[in-house]
């Protein structure tokens, strides 16, 4: 009796991991990966064209398999169980430029999946105990938005270490969007701060002897900025670290007799009764998105209460689109954790439903992809100097921030904008120039000694 050979499978046996993981990946996403992925064991699947995603470990699975979505792929990347064979903002910016051509649509997993997913991490030998959580991971504790909460969250992410945020920044210490006005060769990072800051400064009507409010005043950027010329300025911080570097900065300068540093809530901002209607102009400079939902109608109460009549305040603020999220999970957990961010109409609304009057909104979200990239190239430039400063971990727990935010910003999920407002005296007047005219006017040239 004669047999017949089996015929020869048309489709290779899969032997490597990448082979075995390829068909739930397609599952997960909804099409076929915009990268190539390959494993510990060397095997690889996807395009040979894109970006290499190199899956180091088991372990990297085992990470998603607890913290399935984006804060499990964050933290495989932090820890370097994941990485990119390419710059990761360019492998990010290409992913996602694949995923949109393709019209990937991830379906909502559903618990087969999952178990799927379990069954293959089983017989690939990744199954396990929860993987310990990065050390850079925010862990706070206590009622949302509470004093002591907020002080935690704040602390967790500005209080890094002052030696940290001078490395990264540039001299002026501003770490908020820039205002780029030139292209020329050798302008950079500081001198669109400092163009920023003179903005803000014109839009605010600044001039010597003037009153002003800084909450959130970071290391002081505006602060010293305005104090130099002559305006009186009370600047207000959470951090600890910020309030130290601004006080030595200010007696550095000379200028302890114009600003006064409080290291408070600006809640408690409210419970000072010399500060009500005392100021002519008050600037909150990226503060606001720590705020909260609930409690932004109070935080826009104190910058009406804290103005004169027609007195101004100028909110820079980011926001996010009206579909599209904010900050996102990885964000949450290991950069603003609390942070809240809403569409810019929603805040304009609430401003004025203070009794505030909206003058002027101006957009600086492409100047913001332009301030995060020179960031980030400090970074990778000093990147053997920043992780021996704060770890690998935190090292690439920043770039990874950087990265997604320069691209939230380039792709519109974020923006960030001027916001400024009045507060009208009795009979309505606001005081307010005709034009924008002055803002955007070259400086006068300084006359020679």
């Amino acid at each position: 009796m004669t047999t017949t050979a089996p015929k020869p499978s048309a489709r290779r046996t899969p032997t490597g991991a990448a082979q075995r993981v390829e068909p739930l990946i397609e599952r997960f996403l909804g099409g076929p990966p915009p990268v190539r992925v390959r494993m510990w064991d060397g095997s690889e699947t996807g395009p040979g064209d894109a970006p290499t995603v190199h899956v180091r470990t088991r372990r990297a699975l085992r990470r998603l398999l607890w913290e399935p979505g984006e804060l499990g792929l964050a933290e495989a990347y932090i820890t370097g169980d994941i990485d990119l064979d390419t710059d990761l903002g360019e492998g990010l910016r290409a992913m996602r430029r694949a995923a949109r051509d393709r019209g990937l649509t991830p379906p909502a997993p559903a618990f087969a999946d999952r178990f799927r997913a379990a069954g293959l991490a089983l017989r690939l030998g990744a199954v396990g105990p929860r993987p310990p959580v990065p050390a850079a991971r925010a862990g706070l504790r206590g009622t949302l938005h509470s004093k002591a909460r907020d002080r935690a969250a704040i602390s967790h992410h500005y209080d890094l270490s002052n030696a940290f945020y001078t490395l990264l920044l540039d001299e002026t210490m501003a770490y908020s969007c820039g205002y780029w006005t030139s292209d020329a060769p050798g302008y950079g990072s500081a001198d669109a701060q400092r163009d920023k800051l003179e903005l803000i400064c014109r839009k605010l009507g600044l001039r010597p002897g003037a009153r002003l409010l800084d909450i959130g005043c970071g290391w002081g950027s505006l602060t010293l900025y305005a104090a130099a010329r002559g305006v009186r300025v009370t600047a207000v911080t959470l951090a600890a670290e910020q309030a130290a570097y601004v006080r030595e900065q200010v007696t550095a300068r000379g200028l302890d007799d114009l600003v006064e540093v409080l290291n408070i809530d600006y809640r408690d901002i409210a419970g000072r009764p010399e500060t009500r209607g005392a100021y002519d102009a008050v600037s909150t400079i990226e503060m606001g998105e720590h705020v909260g939902d609930a409690e932004y109608p109070a935080f826009t109460a104190i910058l009406h209460d804290a103005l004169r009549p027609q007195g101004r305040v100028l909110v820079q603020q980011m926001s996010r689109g009206t579909t599209a999220p904010g900050g996102g999970a990885f964000i949450e957990s290991y950069i603003a954790p609390d942070m809240h961010m809403r569409p810019l109409g929603e805040t304009v609304a609430l401003l004025e439903g203070s009794g505030l009057e909206v003058r002027d909104v101006e957009s600086l979200r492409e100047h913001y992809v332009w301030t995060v990239e020179a960031w980030r190239r400090t970074l990778e430039e000093r990147w053997t100097e920043f992780v021996a400063l704060v770890g690998e971990e935190t090292a690439r727990v920043w770039r990874l921030y950087l990265v997604g935010g320069a691209l939230a910003f380039e792709e519109r999920r974020m923006g960030v904008d001027q916001i400024l407002s009045v507060r009208p005296d009795p009979v309505g007047s606001a005081a307010m120039p005709p034009t924008r005219r002055d803002w955007y006017a070259p400086a006068a040239p300084e006359e020679s000694p």
